[in-house]
C-alpha cells in the first residue's frame, strides 16, 4: 500500500464564492476528503454529504464524474449559493493537477504602442511560445491600434465572413488570428484589447468555458468598480444588462502556454461595421435583434469615462490583484513578430487558409 498523499486546492468562482478542498490520495483513490469555503449551503448536512460523496473515486476520474457524485449525494432541496457542484470538482482536479494561482507567477504587465494589426497577431504566437519556453514571465499586453481593421478567427471563411470590397473602400486591413472565435471590427481608439500569455498551470484541472471566466474575472472586478454590472455569458463574452460589451478567444500551444484575448468594445460606428462584416441573418436570429450595431454596448456609453481611464482602472486592478511588474517587449521578440509577419500573417495562405 501506497503512503497517503495530502493534497490542497482552490478554486474562485467568477463572480461567486471561494471553494477550498483538502483531500488524500492512496492507491490511486481519494481517501479522504473535506471541503470549505465562504459559500452558502443549505441545509448544513450537506457538507458532510459533499465530503462523503468523493470517497473512493479514482483520483483521475474527471470533472464530470466528480461533479456528477457531489450532486447525487446532495439532500433533496439542498441549495448551493455562490459556487456548485462543478466548482468542486474544479477545485479537486486543480488540488490532485497541482494547479497554481496568479500569484504563484511573476506577471508582468506590458503596454507598448500601437503597431500594424498583422504585427499585433504575430506578438500573439511570438509571446505565447516564449512564455511556455520559459523566457519570458506571464504577461499580460494591453494592445493599442491607430488604423481600422477586421481580426476574423483562425477557423473562419474569409468570404463569409467580410465584405472586402467594401474593406478596401473604408481602408480596413483584414487580417487572421491563430485562436478561433468570431470576427472584430475595430478602428484607432474604438477598442479595448488585451491578450493574456500564462502557463497552462493556472487554468489545470478547469474545462475551456472554466477557463474563459476564470481568466477575465479580474477584467470583471474592474468594469464593476467603474459601475458597469459586467457579468461572463455563454463561452466567451462579457456583458452587462445594457449589452453585450465584448468577447474573448483563446489557444493553447503545445507548449502548454495559454493565450487568452479579448476585445471589448469603448465605441463604434455601427454602420460601418455592417458595411464591413458580413452578420448574417441566422446568427443575427438567435441574438433578438436585427441590427448589428445594437448587439454591442459600448464601455464609453456605459461608463462616460475615456478610454485611457478605463485601461488605466483594468491595469491597476490587474497589478493589485497578480502583484504584477512593470516592463516592455524585447527588441528580439519584435523582431521575431515582424519576421512571422513576413512569412505568416501577411500572406494570402494565411489570410485565405479558410477561403
Amino acid at each position: 500500500m501506497t503512503d497517503e498523499q495530502r493534497l490542497h486546492g482552490e478554486y474562485k468562482v467568477p463572480g461567486g464564492k471561494l471553494v477550498v478542498v483538502d483531500l488524500g490520495v492512496e492507491d490511486d483513490r481519494i481517501s479522504a476528503f473535506r471541503l470549505a469555503g465562504d459559500f452558502f449551503l443549505e441545509p448544513d448536512d450537506a457538507l458532510e454529504a459533499i465530503d462523503r460523496s468523493l470517497i473512493g473515486l479514482p483520483a483521475d476520474a474527471s470533472a464530470a464524474d466528480l461533479a456528477g457524485a457531489v450532486r447525487r449525494a446532495l439532500p433533496e432541496g439542498a441549495v448551493l449559493l455562490g459556487f456548485s457542484s462543478e466548482a468542486v470538482a474544479t477545485a479537486v482536479r486543480r488540488a490532485i493537477g497541482r494547479a497554481a494561482d496568479w500569484r504563484d507567477f511573476a506577471w508582468e504587465l506590458v503596454h507598448p504602442p500601437a503597431v500594424r494589426p498583422a504585427v499585433h497577431l504575430a506578438l500573439d504566437q511570438v509571446l505565447t511560445e516564449e512564455v511556455g519556453a520559459g523566457r519570458r514571465k506571464p504577461t499580460l499586453r494591453i494592445w493599442e491600434w491607430d488604423e481600422p481593421a477586421v481580426v476574423i478567427g483562425s477557423f473562419q471563411s474569409l468570404k463569409n465572413e467580410v465584405d472586402l470590397e467594401s474593406a478596401a473602400k473604408h481602408g480596413v486591413d483584414v487580417v487572421r488570428r491563430v485562436s478561433g472565435g468570431g470576427a472584430m471590427f475595430m478602428e484607432a481608439g474604438s477598442v479595448v484589447t488585451y491578450s493574456l500569455y500564462a502557463p497552462g498551470d493556472l487554468v489545470r484541472g478547469m474545462s475551456f468555458a472554466e477557463s474563459y471566466a476564470y481568466l477575465d474575472d479580474w477584467v470583471l472586478q474592474a468594469l464593476r468598480s467603474l459601475g458597469i454590472d459586467a457579468t461572463y455569458q455563454g463561452l466567451n463574452d462579457i456583458a452587462s444588462s445594457a449589452g453585450k460589451i465584448g468577447g474573448a478567444a483563446q489557444k493553447r500551444l503545445g507548449s502548454g502556454a495559454v493565450l487568452h484575448h479579448v476585445t471589448m468594445s469603448y465605441d463604434m460606428d455601427g454602420d460601418k461595421m455592417v458595411q464591413v462584416l458580413r452578420i448574417g441573418r441566422e446568427k443575427m436570429s438567435d441574438k433578438g435583434t436585427t441590427s448589428a450595431a445594437k448587439r454591442v454596448d459600448p464601455l464609453r456609453k456605459q461608463t462616460g469615462l475615456p478610454r485611457a481611464a478605463i485601461i488605466e482602472r483594468l491595469e491597476e486592478t490587474f497589478v493589485r490583484l497578480t502583484g504584477a511588474t512593470r516592463g516592455d517587449l524585447t527588441p528580439e521578440e519584435i523582431a521575431t513578430a515582424e519576421e512571422l509577419v513576413r512569412t505568416k500573417f501577411s500572406t494570402r495562405e494565411w489570410l485565405e487558409r479558410v477561403p
